[in-house]
């Protein structure tokens, strides 16, 4: 009984030790990045209200639908990896990331705005970005195409731990579905 139970907590030891050192990967850091999107964690949810309170042309209720508009955005979010390169400290993830495709809808409604000024100006005749903000904001709820972009994290690793770098706008861009590059 004392070798079963000694063997027991061996094997216990090493698979806990085995998926700890899993955990500290290059990939799993990657996937636990974008899986936050997915599971819309404090951290993305905080960022994207920063973002909003920032934008001053939407009025809380605008904000409040954009809100919930990209955490649909963010939940429906597929990732896959496709390549993972370890060199010494330093390591390179590459994914690709489906997301719904708003370019498109963001410059035809620009495009929109130019031509038909008027339709965005309040009771008193002078523009108001307010009404343009929810006419764009209608236009991207319409949007059902997705593009899948590829996006290369690169890490660093401190204390025996992967970090994952900064992304950059274009890379930021691609999640959020606003690449047009």
């Amino acid at each position: 009984m004392k070798k079963f139970l000694l063997i027991f907590a061996l094997t216990f030891v090493l698979v806990g030790c085995s998926f700890g050192m899993m955990e500290n990967t290059p990939t799993q850091k990657v996937e636990d990045y974008l899986s936050k999107y997915q599971r819309l964690d404090k951290s993305v949810m905080d960022d994207l209200d920063v973002t909003l309170q920032a934008e001053d042309t939407l009025d809380d209720d605008d904000r409040e639908d954009y809100k919930e508009f990209m955490k649909k955005h963010y939940q429906d979010l597929e990732y896959e990896i496709k390549d993972e390169t370890i060199d010494g400290d330093n390591a390179t993830v590459i994914a690709e990331v489906t997301v719904r495709n708003y370019t498109d809808a963001v410059s035809k409604a620009d495009i929109y705005k130019k031509s038909n000024e008027d339709a965005f100006n309040d009771e008193s005749g002078d523009y108001d970005p307010s009404l343009f903000s929810s006419y764009r904001l209608e236009e991207l709820k319409k949007v059902t195409d997705t593009a899948t972009y590829t996006i290369t994290f690169t890490l660093i690793k401190q204390n025996d731990k992967w970090v994952l770098n900064q992304l950059s706008d274009e890379d930021l861009n691609k999640i959020n579905g606003l690449y047009a590059g």
